[in-house]
């Protein structure tokens, strides 16, 4: 069942991905319109989508530094232990 999901949404990718740019335009819109910010810790928190950017790049520096830290030394050689 999940298999079929899965390939009726990679058949209508480009209709998934204008959706989803679709709801992150609502969700910023919904942001800029209907969010109390009058009791904001800064200047920034003011601007509309601020946390959804804060969060975005947030997401992608953990995923830089990750990948980054694994290279470092947790990944290692597959014939590690036979030497």
């Amino acid at each position: 069942m999940i298999v079929k999901l899965i390939d009726f949404f990679r058949d209508r990718l480009r209709l998934v991905i204008r959706l989803c740019y679709g709801g992150l335009a609502l969700l910023v819109a919904w942001d800029a319109l209907f969010v109390d910010k009058h009791h904001a810790h800064t200047a920034v928190e003011h601007y509309p989508g601020f946390w959804s950017l804060f969060g975005f790049v947030a997401c992608v520096l953990i995923i830089f530094v990750s990948k980054w830290y694994g290279h470092l030394g947790i990944m290692t050689r597959e014939d590690y232990y036979d030497k």
